[in-house]
């Protein structure tokens, strides 16, 4: 898969970091990234994988736009409240991007769907606000062999992780028990930029094969007093999800597309 004249000029800039050429623009030409939701987390994160030159995106989320949602969910604007997210994200998207492709799938996340959903990813980008379907996204992508990146966000902190299957702990590992949540939780739009964007440039990462991947640590970021911290995570051994996935493979091998 070649890139086209449009290609090369529009990437230039990337492609002179070292370990990217041409070679990676390609590898991202030809890659598949599930963003599961659209909202804060999601527009950020789409964005500029559609900026970078990821190939196929998918968009998964069963919502439509509100007026409460626009402080944070950047793609979708006042003229969109009432639409599906993600059908205004995908216009937008395709108007930055032509030569890329743009999946919109208003559906809602279930366990029967799932297996569905992730199929034929390069990496999925959690981008959920519930660790329900965050857990139902880790057991399916484990299953699957697929990497995906876990962020959550409340207020102005966050925190951040890749799962690697089989060379790292899994989402179930690192959060056995279902952290307590409120349906409506306090949120700076400057938080879900700032973790957008890293979920973002992790993707990148990974299909680059660029760097460290947060694969078995977690990383902690307060806005606030702008302190960045990362932690080791560790693997449970007898994890109902990853126990099988993690003994096939070699723990925290760096990962290559």
């Amino acid at each position: 898969m070649n890139l086209s004249i449009s290609e090369k000029e529009r990437y230039d800039r990337q492609m002179r970091i070292s370990g990217w050429g041409e070679e990676g623009q390609k590898k991202l030409k030809q890659s598949k990234v599930v963003i599961m939701g659209v909202g804060g987390l999601g527009c950020p994160a789409s964005l500029y994988l559609a900026a970078a030159g990821v190939g196929h995106l998918v968009l998964v989320d069963k919502e439509s736009s509100e007026l409460s949602n626009l402080n944070r969910q950047i793609l979708h604007w006042q003229k969109d409240i009432g639409n599906p997210k993600v059908l205004s994200a995908k216009q937008k998207i395709e108007e930055l991007n032509s030569e890329i492709s743009v999946e919109a799938l208003k559906t809602e996340i279930t366990e029967r769907n799932i297996g569905e959903l992730v199929s034929g990813a390069t990496v999925v980008v959690d981008a959920m606000d519930n660790f329900k379907v965050r857990f139902m996204i880790n057991e399916a992508c484990v299953k699957k062999g697929i990497p995906f990146i876990h962020a959550g966000i409340y207020g102005f902190q966050g925190q951040m992780t890749t799962i690697f299957p089989g060379k790292g702990p899994c989402l179930k590992c690192i959060f056995p028990a279902t952290p307590p949540e409120a349906e409506r939780f306090p949120i700076a739009g400057v938080t879900s930029g700032v973790f957008g964007v890293l979920l973002a440039t992790e993707a990148v990462k990974l299909i680059l094969g660029i760097g460290e991947p947060l694969i078995g640590r977690l990383l902690f970021f307060d806005l606030e007093d702008m302190t960045f911290v990362t932690c080791e995570a560790s693997g449970d051994p007898n994890c109902p999800v990853c126990k099988k996935s993690r003994n096939k493979l070699k723990s925290h091998t760096k990962p290559t597309f």
